[in-house]
């Protein structure tokens, strides 16, 4: 592995950041419980754990039912020229993906640094090195798509830049004790989402990768705009633009495409080189069409569960939408007149 840089600052935007939640004697046992069947399972061989997200999924999707509704409604809405039966055969096959996820997130806290090489590849990933190498400290957005956690990992095996990712924290500390360890294990520093800035900042003398998840709903009070993503009105996060603006860091977005069952390849492209040149929203929404592209090409591996169109624009925004989209589709048709 190569020596990642700037161990100095990680005190400054290590876990102790987060405000520690009580918690009381039977969650704490059950906690523990539950932590200790973690760390079992990710001793298992994968074909073991393969078997056992089988046994998740009839779990989850056939006897639970987990967030079924929220599921057909999401892909019939993204997707509404899809017939019954093609967003059916997604439907199934996104759970499938959600039951192996789970079990290959377990593996991480004993995944080797050999085997997570083998397992996820780097298609252009001098992209970004050539400006670490220069000592540009960059961005890079990336959807849960994939295996977003492996995705993260991973990169820290192959660049000479120190790599902060931006999570939220879980309200249990004892799990959320247990997944920021599991994902630190090669260098990398989880940083709470409200102490981005701060992170920020403490780290600009080095050189350095902030990555951002910027798929999920934002809450109404932080700053958003809505696109036209997927056939309907989405708000997206305005963070990861306002930071790239500020600082000048180029920003990437990287693409991570399922080989096979427990085998990933990351494609980079650039949002922006320039950031501080671009015009307002142009970073977002750039951002909102490849994410688009990715979910199009492959819809199974996102996070269908999850409840991304929550909140509704109001009727001005509505209108902007709609102009918006009508712009799209001429600029589209005009290429071939």
């Amino acid at each position: 592995m190569i020596q990642q840089q700037g161990k100095s600052i990680h005190k400054k935007v290590n876990h102790s950041m987060e405000p520690k939640n009580a918690i009381g004697f039977f969650t704490r046992f059950n906690s523990k419980i539950g932590i200790l069947l973690l760390n079992s399972l990710s001793r298992l061989p994968f074909p073991l754990l393969y078997l056992f997200s089988d046994f998740l999924y009839l779990v989850i999707y056939k006897a639970a039912g987990y967030r079924k509704s929220v599921v057909r409604k999401n892909l019939r809405n993204a997707y509404p020229d899809k017939s019954a039966a093609a967003l059916k055969t997604i439907e199934i096959a996104n759970y499938r993906y959600l039951s192996r996820i789970m079990v290959e997130i377990f593996k991480m806290r004993t995944l080797s640094e050999k085997e997570l090489s083998r397992r996820v590849r780097f298609k252009n990933i001098t992209l970004v090195a050539k400006h670490l190498d220069q000592g540009q400290s960059i961005l890079i957005c990336s959807p849960h798509y994939g295996n977003w956690e492996w995705s993260v990992l991973a990169m820290a095996l192959h660049v000479k830049a120190h790599i902060y990712t931006i999570y939220k924290p879980l309200s249990n500390p004892l799990f959320d004790k247990w997944f920021y360890q599991t994902r630190n294990r090669y260098g990398n520093t989880m940083v709470p989402m409200r102490h981005t800035l701060r992170a920020i900042k403490d780290s600009e003398n080095e050189t350095s990768i902030f990555c951002f998840a910027n798929d999920q709903a934002p809450p109404k009070e932080e700053s958003h705009h809505w696109v036209d993503f997927l056939n309907q009105p989405t708000a997206f996060h305005l963070g990861v633009e306002k930071i790239a603006q500020r600082t000048k860091r180029p920003v990437f977005y990287a693409a991570m495409k399922t080989i096979k069952k427990g085998f990933y390849e990351i494609d980079f492209a650039a949002i922006s080189l320039s950031p501080e040149q671009t015009k307002p929203l142009e970073i977002t929404k750039t951002y909102a069409r490849k994410l688009e592209e990715t979910l199009n090409e492959a819809p199974p591996y996102w996070l269908w569960t999850h409840k991304r169109w929550k909140h509704q624009p109001e009727a001005n925004q509505t209108e902007n939408i709609q102009m918006e989209r009508i712009l799209n589709i001429n600029d589209s048709t005009s290429q071939f007149v």
